[in-house]
Parts: C-alpha cells; sequence; structure tokens
C-alpha cells in the first residue's frame, strides 16, 4: 500500500496495513510459527503507529478539536490497553494456549479503535484543520515512524514532551534487537 499525503491518508494506509496482517495471521493454522512471525509483524506496525499518533495526531486533536482532550484521552486509553497485550504477547509461542486468546482480544479492541477513528475522530481533525496542517501533520507522522520503537513499552510516557524525548532512543535500542534477532524479516 502507499504512504504519503495528508495525515488521515497516512493513518488510513496503515489501518488497512493492520487489517491485512490480522487476516494474514487468521489464515495460519492454529499453533503454527508463521502466526509468531505475523504477530511480531503487527506488533512492529501498531507499535510505529501508535507513537507516531501520540507524538503528533492527538497533540493537534487537542488543539483543533471541540472537546479534543476528551477524545484524545480516549485514543490514549484504547492504546495503553493494546500495547499491554502486545506485552503479554512478545514471549509466547503460536502454540501457547493465551496465544490465539490474546490475538483475539487485540483484534477486537484494535478493530474498534480503527473504527472510532475513522469515523469520529479523522472527521472531526479534516473539519477542524486547513488541508496543509493535515499535509504537514502527515510528513510529521511519517517521520515519528522511522525513528519510533517497534517493541511495547507500557510503562514509556504516551505524551508529549516525554514521548517525543525517549521514543527515537527506544526506537534505536528496538531497531538493533529486532536486526540482531531477525525479528519483523519475512
Amino acid at each position: 500500500m502507499g504512504h504519503g499525503g495528508d495525515v488521515i491518508a497516512e493513518l488510513t494506509t496503515d489501518h488497512r496495513e493492520v487489517d491485512e496482517l490480522f487476516e494474514k495471521i487468521e489464515a495460519q493454522p492454529v499453533g503454527d510459527k508463521r502466526r509468531r512471525k505475523l504477530v511480531d509483524a503487527l506488533t512492529i506496525e501498531l507499535v510505529r503507529h501508535s507513537v507516531a499518533e501520540e507524538m503528533h495526531l492527538y497533540p493537534a486533536v487537542r488543539k483543533h478539536v471541540d472537546g479534543g482532550d476528551w477524545i484524545a484521552d480516549k485514543e490514549l486509553s484504547d492504546h495503553a490497553e493494546a500495547e499491554q497485550h502486545l506485552k503479554d504477547l512478545e514471549g509466547l509461542a503460536a502454540d501457547d494456549p493465551q496465544f490465539d486468546h490474546l490475538v483475539a482480544q487485540l483484534k477486537l479492541e484494535v478493530s474498534e479503535h480503527i473504527r472510532d477513528e475513522e469515523e469520529r475522530l479523522f472527521p472531526l481533525l479534516a473539519a477542524a484543520c486547513t488541508p496543509e496542517a493535515l499535509n504537514e501533520l502527515g510528513d510529521k507522522v511519517r517521520t515519528a515512524k522511522k525513528t519510533a520503537p517497534t517493541r511495547p513499552h507500557p510503562s514509556a510516557p504516551d505524551t508529549p514532551p516525554g514521548n517525543k524525548l525517549l521514543g527515537p532512543g527506544v526506537g534505536l535500542v528496538d531497531r538493533a534487537r529486532d536486526l540482531l534477532t531477525g525479528r519483523g524479516k519475512s
């Protein structure tokens, strides 16, 4: 899928990629090791996406959208739940009895979060911001995803300035670990 454009197009593309990863996971037989690799790919995508939203989207929602503080706080709460499930999945083998249960729970939460963003948050943001501001946010989100962590860190800060200060350093460590272990490679 192509990335680019304003923040809404960028994040919607991410959402479709997440949907496809869930479909690929479900297409594999229960207990198959490919499910573990696909969950690793899903984790990388979700963490990078979430960090970029936390760094740039939600501060913009707070600033520009009426009721934005409440909306951003709800989205951050959704992220915290999903990140904890990703952390719980991190050490499990695909044949662990909890693995499929956690994946199903994660899919339900992430699907609801995606639906909420696309049906409520994105239209509100589009109405509150200029096309130029949305394009600038899209650029910021794409840049943030390049340096974002690739592993769940539930206790890390999820709001500025903490996430903007620590995120790139944690991301560097995560990508080094991924390189050494081969995590995230097909």
